[in-house]
């Protein structure tokens, strides 16, 4: 599935589209919606390019039981 937004979304924002995706993506993660290896894999980052990032904003990075066995699921599917 494709989510297709509007250019007048991304000119309103002020972002550029690789901007606007990051924002969601680092909502999703802060809402507990996805994982930490979800979010860095949706960024094309390394897990510790990820954490930096979220360090550099001020981001906590929560990291349980559940997150990990997502982050396991996640590099067996990789691989």
């Amino acid at each position: 599935m494709s989510l297709v937004i509007s250019d007048d979304l991304v000119k309103a924002s002020g972002l550029s589209e690789n901007e606007l995706f990051l924002e969601i993506v680092l909502m999703l993660f802060r809402q507990d919606k996805i994982s930490l290896g979800k979010a860095s894999e949706l960024m094309g980052l390394h897990r510790m390019q990820f954490q930096t990032l979220l360090a550099d904003r001020g981001i906590c990075v929560h990291y349980d039981v559940a997150e990990f066995q997502d982050d396991l699921r996640t590099l067996q599917e990789t691989e």
